[in-house]
């Protein structure tokens, strides 16, 4: 059976798995063991590739622009993607910004000429609420939110290529240019 898979790196990792109906059959927050580096990295690795299956559609987020922790996110997402080469498992990688773009998140607020950028809690709100209208998934990680549109996003890839589908504009675009990238 092809599952879809989308993984959100980060030291609480969001990792969910989807049926080909879109139904889910795994989410979890994976931490690794402990709070101190490289067990913690190590472990992390670890556990989210003890999670993924030959035969899995994977999406993977891009590595992040801004983040207090550059060394941990940079070792984070290698260890994983090394990982993923390892076992010849592909994957798919998904800027951070096409991820909240697939459900129609900007970044932004207000009326044209007077936009305001969502930051932080209030932008993870914005997508934990997009999600909720275009999929009725809900789950207060916002990790597991975002890693539940990575699986969403390898679905449609899977679908794209068996299926004649007509998506919204702006996740037909975050399609088009996931499919045009090699992981």
């Amino acid at each position: 059976m092809t599952r879809f898979v989308g993984i959100d790196p980060s030291s609480k990792t969001g990792f969910v798995a989807l049926d080909q109906n879109g139904q889910v059959l795994r989410q979890k927050e994976l931490t690794g063991v402990g709070d101190e580096d490289p067990r913690r990295m190590v472990t992390l690795i670890q556990d989210i590739i003890a999670h993924v299956k030959p035969g899995d559609i994977i999406c993977i987020e891009g590595f992040p622009f801004d983040t207090e922790r550059a060394m941990f996110a940079g070792g984070l997402h290698h260890g994983i993607r090394n990982e993923l080469f390892k076992r010849k498992l592909p994957y798919h990688e998904v800027a951070p910004n096409a991820v909240k773009k697939f459900v129609n998140v900007t970044g932004f607020t207000g009326e044209v000429g007077n936009k305001r950028r969502l930051k932080g809690p209030e932008k993870k709100k914005a997508v934990k609420i997009a999600v909720l209208e275009h999929f009725k998934f809900a789950h207060s990680s916002d990790n597991i939110v975002d890693a539940y549109i990575l699986a969403r996003i390898a679905r449609e890839i899977w679908m794209h290529a068996t299926t004649v589908r007509f998506l919204p504009k702006y996740q037909a675009e975050v399609i088009k240019r996931v499919m045009e990238q090699k992981s």
